[in-house]
């Protein structure tokens, strides 16, 4: 595929409205479910400069006259279009919970048994060795740093359409998400599985049963951004992330086996740093692969519609 097509494919108008319309969706499911975010509150203060600083070197470098202030323009605008996404997701989760019933530990549990996953050793292995906690918990953040990479090397290299392949994609695959959390609420297999004291608090905690109830119950109304925690239990996120940056890395290959191995021990630290089953890794696995195909369809039927015309211009 063409690097002239997947730009026309993908235009940043796209993704405004995309972006915009994910920003009306999420006003009125907060209101619904009686939730607001608090606009002076402390922790939103890096969003805030975040914001300002993107959009101050985006409008500021309109008119890109060197290469570098090309890339510095792409740059903010990737990595402010992909905290976007992720903002718009994570905050997405609370009313999204607010509006789930019951909980799917059991069907996931027994799902896990039947192809032999025994979560509750994996974790005990985890407990038992300090340097795998270690790594591990650095394996599960590099969600975070991964795509600062990838972005910045689209910008680099002046890749703007596989950019906003990728950023298409991740929306995609987010939406996907928080629609699926919807019908498959859950606690974790930490929650759900383990009884008695933890020796080992993972990076995402039991987050799911402390917040989830009260939500459900409408106890709680404001939305922290500075405490931000992952409701969404399956399908995991985590897993489709490390789908979705591996695609995106793949054609590169100076970062194609970084990435790949990053993501790999990502994926090995997910059922304990995310206490997730097996079952809703495999899930988030799914959900990539549908964003990736979706948004691989919009591509080629886009880029196949811009042959023809072009076909049909040289013919008159």
């Amino acid at each position: 595929m063409s690097v002239r097509s997947e730009a026309a494919v993908i235009p940043g108008e796209w993704l405004a409205a995309c972006l915009g319309a994910s920003v009306l969706v999420l006003a009125v499911l907060m209101h619904e479910a009686g939730l607001a975010i608090d606009p002076t509150a402390a922790g939103d203060l890096p969003f805030y400069a975040c914001g300002a600083l993107a959009i101050g070197l985006c409008l500021g470098l309109r008119r890109r006259a060197t290469r570098l202030q090309q890339v510095v323009h792409d740059t903010a605008e990737y990595y402010a279009v992909f905290t976007l996404i992720g903002l718009l997701g994570t905050v997405g989760s609370y009313p999204d919970a607010a509006n789930t019933h019951g909980f799917v530990d059991a069907t996931l549990a027994r799902a896990d048994a039947a192809v032999g996953f025994d979560w509750v050793a994996w974790y005990r292995v985890v407990v038992a060795h300090p340097a795998l906690q270690l790594a591990g918990r650095l394996a599960y953040e590099s969600i975070y740093w991964t795509p600062v990479v990838i972005l910045g090397a689209f910008a680099w290299t002046g890749q703007r359409d596989r950019a906003r392949v990728c950023l298409a994609t991740f929306w995609v695959a987010g939406l996907l998400t928080l629609v699926l959390f919807r019908v498959m609420p859950a606690v974790g297999p930490l929650a759900y599985l383990w009884h008695g004291p933890v020796p080992y608090m993972p990076a995402s905690a039991l987050w799911q049963p402390v917040l989830i109830p009260p939500l459900r119950q409408h106890l709680l109304h404001t939305v922290d951004l500075g405490q931000l925690r992952g409701l969404v239990s399956a399908p995991s996120f985590h897993t489709a992330a490390a789908v979705l940056y591996i695609a995106a890395a793949w054609p590169m290959p100076r970062l194609r086996w970084p990435v790949l191995a990053m993501n790999a021990a990502m994926l090995l630290a997910t059922p304990v740093e995310g206490t997730h089953y097996l079952t809703d890794m495999l899930a988030g696995a799914a959900v990539a692969g549908v964003a990736l195909s979706a948004v691989g369809l919009v591509v080629s039927q886009r880029a196949r519609a811009s042959s023809a015309r072009g076909a049909v211009m040289l013919t008159h």
